[in-house]
């Protein structure tokens, strides 16, 4: 199984400490913050988050991103949006920690919020809820009922509600959207080095293992079956790809294959990774899996044979890559 639906309250005992799931569990406030999707945290989403971190040293604040799960554009445009994100929530809540931001606020999205008119965003949310004393936005924000509220909104409630705006250059939000779209060209016609150069890390894909048929422990090759638990997560085309993953607090090689396994009648699409060098029983723990190149697209070999070989030189090509 490549996917399964997770509810909300589930994803709150999957990240670690710095993430608040909901305004209820939010214990303080005065927060320097930026708001918004994030989805990639890719280099462009890091410079808006390094301004966040100097305007919070700056005030000597706690930093803060605000946002929401699942997508906004699932409850406003539920048959018109068809999008694949890049990251799940987890995975996005751990790339914002790791680079330095205090608190990650994740809101359920809701049609009760999608109904909020601009200035109650503002007084609810970000000023009774939050306490937030300075906001950092691009020109082109847009929030609240219909996307009315703009970056003027914000400034002309700012001495009402006491909190400061700070402005993005309209180059770099344009950078933003631009990079999102190509990091997503990229990955869905295979090609990791552009996406990854442009998310400026390693495309993750994060799941639990699973049980499969254990065919791979079979020809010498054991594989850890992984179970993408975000449905919406772009998963790159079928093929075999270089990658690494952490188990416990160790990194190890993986060869990858994402497809349906024709040699052996597969009939199922699935992520399978050969971790090389671990010899440990991983069912039903989470792990994620950093993919680094494309090896070779997928395809049906004469027999087990021809396989194992194959896959003997894709292990080789893998520790080239990563070396």
């Amino acid at each position: 199984m490549l996917c399964k639906n997770r509810v909300y309250s589930e994803l709150c005992t999957l990240v670690d400490k710095g993430v608040i799931f909901g305004l209820e569990k939010l214990t303080s406030k005065g927060f320097v913050l930026t708001q918004g999707t994030f989805d990639g945290v890719h280099r462009g989403h890091q410079q808006v988050l390094q301004k966040v971190l100097a305007e919070a040293q700056t005030q000597q604040l706690p930093s803060m991103l605000l946002t929401f799960h699942p997508h906004p554009r699932t409850i406003v445009q539920p048959k018109d949006w068809k999008a694949e994100i890049l990251t799940s929530i987890e995975e996005k809540a751990q790339r914002v920690l790791d680079l330095g931001i205090d608190v990650v606020l994740v809101l359920a999205f809701t049609k009760e919020i999608s109904e909020y008119s601009p200035s109650e965003f503002i007084e609810r949310i970000l000023c009774d809820a939050i306490g937030t004393k300075s906001i950092v936005v691009g020109y082109d924000h847009r929030f609240g009922k219909n996307r009315e509220g703009r970056f003027d909104t914000l400034t002309s409630l700012s001495d009402q509600y006491n909190f400061s705006v700070k402005e993005i250059a309209a180059k770099e939000i344009d950078d933003i959207a631009i990079s999102s779209t190509r990091i997503r060209h990229y990955l869905n016609e295979g090609d990791l080095d552009r996406a990854n150069e442009l998310l400026g890390y390693s495309y993750p894909l994060s799941g639990k293992v699973i049980h499969g048929d254990k065919r791979g422990r079979t020809i010498g090759f054991p594989t850890a079956n992984i179970e993408i638990e975000e449905p919406l997560k772009l998963i790159p085309p079928n093929g075999v790809y270089a990658a690494t993953t952490q188990i416990d607090g160790i990194s190890y090689p993986v060869v990858m294959n994402i497809g349906v396994r024709p040699t052996l009648d597969g009939t199922e699409k699935r992520i399978e990774a050969h971790i090389i060098g671990l010899n440990k029983d991983l069912y039903n723990r989470r792990i994620q899996v950093q993919m680094y190149s494309f090896i070779r697209n997928e395809r049906k070999f004469e027999g087990l044979d021809s396989l194992k070989n194959q896959i003997q030189l894709d292990l080789n090509e893998a520790l080239q890559i990563l070396a």
